[in-house]
């Protein structure tokens, strides 16, 4: 069953929404009620599910700030819409500072907590098993971007750039866990905010520490399943190497001289001496030279295996100018795995691309400040992740994905045609009573190369 349409340019993305939310999510409705609700439970006028499913349709259909919900949403036919996700019966929309000023007093734990739910469902559906690295281990890319910057500070938690002990600005960092996918995805899986615990500590938060924090979460939330870490050069050290080993993670790191520097000529050395094993693989327009050794002493206390990919023209004889990747990881590399462990290696740049950098600049509006609140700028954080990781699963899954490029033209206008949809379509009652319940099917593809 397809998204309903007369022709190619009139496929409904509105449909798409409520069939992947009913296939993928169906209790999510019932999720969006398990924050402790903080108002007057005999004053509310607007629950919990419809509230939340505001914002993050705020961020699907990538509105340019909250003040525009007013403009966008406040018709009928939106209305009738968010009653049948949410499950409700209302006659408006709710004002902006109303949805702001209940997003300053939910405790952003739980929001978090409804992420962590829609990623075990789709884990447990099985969805993404052909994704999984040597058909084992789930990728989950770590990493740390900007959120927010101010020219004064914000809050009491604000990191702070100095320039020989001057403030030059406040901002706010996260550390993203991200469940990486072959054919472009970045599920969101845990936030870690980076913050100061006070206003004048001697010390400021870190990636590091926030990582440290982060695993134990991540540990409680998944505590059997297998992982593997993408990570840059910054966790290419003995405190990663324990957390992994403890765990039970593998991880692929990115190595450079820099990080590990006389681990990483020891490296060289054993390359030189032809200690390495090697393979080559050439295509039409590409030559791939791999290195590898397995169980490199580290500390007396770990052994690391280093696997080197360099790349060049066929034909063409290998210089220091061609490019190189080296990572070290805890998986053993051999004649079986070494290419598609290095498949998984280079796909840690999805977190930045299809992750933070989407986030950015394809609409969701990352660095905008939707509020001031310290609280609600954590929760509408939390909800654009859900809204993004919805609306990957609408565009990779087999319902849209044939038509984006001949009905869009682009992703970023399957927004745009979302929010038309939404505010000239009002909820068939007929439709979501006899068609959206029968089972379907949704598939995600690869598109770029095959899994690693």
């Amino acid at each position: 069953m397809e998204p309903r349409s007369g022709s190619v340019e009139e496929v409904c993305v509105k449909d798409a929404l409520f069939m992947t939310m009913k296939h993928f999510f169906p209790s999510f409705s019932n999720w969006l009620k398990t924050p402790a609700d903080p108002r007057d439970k005999d004053k509310i006028t607007y629950p919990l599910p419809f509230m939340l499913w505001a914002s993050i349709l705020m961020f699907m259909t990538k509105l340019k700030a909250r003040r525009q919900v007013n403009f966008f949403f406040n018709n009928t036919e939106v209305v009738s819409n968010l009653n049948a996700l949410s499950g409700t019966e209302l006659e408006t929309m709710a004002h902006d500072t109303t949805l702001g000023n209940l997003l300053e007093r939910i405790n952003p734990e739980e929001i978090a907590r409804i992420i962590t739910r829609m990623v075990r469902s789709l884990i447990r559906m099985r969805c993404l098993e052909r994704f999984r690295l040597l058909g084992m281990y789930y990728l989950i890319g770590v990493d740390a971007s900007g959120h927010m910057t101010f020219k004064k500070r914000h809050c009491e938690h604000c990191l702070v750039k100095r320039n020989g002990g001057t403030p030059v600005y406040y901002y706010h960092n996260v550390l993203e866990a991200k469940l990486i996918t072959s054919n472009g995805m970045a599920l969101p899986v845990m936030t870690e905010f980076i913050e100061n615990e006070a206003e004048n500590v001697s010390k400021q938060d870190c990636e590091l520490n926030a990582f440290r924090r982060m695993e134990g979460r991540l540990k409680k939330a998944f505590p059997q399943l297998n992982i593997c870490l993408l990570m840059d050069s910054l966790y290419a050290g003995e405190p990663v190497f324990k957390i992994c080993r403890d765990n039970n993670w593998k991880f692929i790191i990115t190595f450079k001289e820099g990080s590990m520097s006389a681990f990483y000529e020891e490296y060289l050395f054993y390359k030189r001496v032809g200690r390495t094993e090697n393979a080559c693989v050439e295509k039409e327009r590409l030559r791939q030279d791999y290195a590898w050794i397995n169980d490199m002493e580290y500390k007396g206390r770990y052994k690391l295996n280093v696997l080197e990919c360099a790349e060049s023209e066929p034909g063409e004889k290998l210089a220091d100018s061609n490019p190189r990747f080296v990572w070290l990881t805890n998986i053993k590399i051999g004649e079986n795995n070494h290419k598609r462990v290095a498949e998984g290696g280079r796909l840690r740049w999805k977190i930045e691309n299809e992750g933070f950098n989407m986030q950015k600049n394809g609409g969701y509006n990352l660095e905008h400040a939707y509020s001031l609140d310290p609280t609600a700028l954590k929760n509408l954080y939390l909800l654009m992740q859900i809204a993004h990781l919805i609306n990957q699963l609408i565009e990779k899954g087999s319902l849209l994905r044939e038509h984006i490029r001949k009905a869009f033209g682009s992703i970023r206008n399957v927004a745009r045609k979302l929010l038309e949809e939404l505010r000239t379509k009002p909820a068939d009652s007929a439709w979501l009573k006899d068609v959206l319940p029968q089972p379907i099917q949704i598939r995600f593809a690869p598109l770029s190369h095959a899994p690693p």
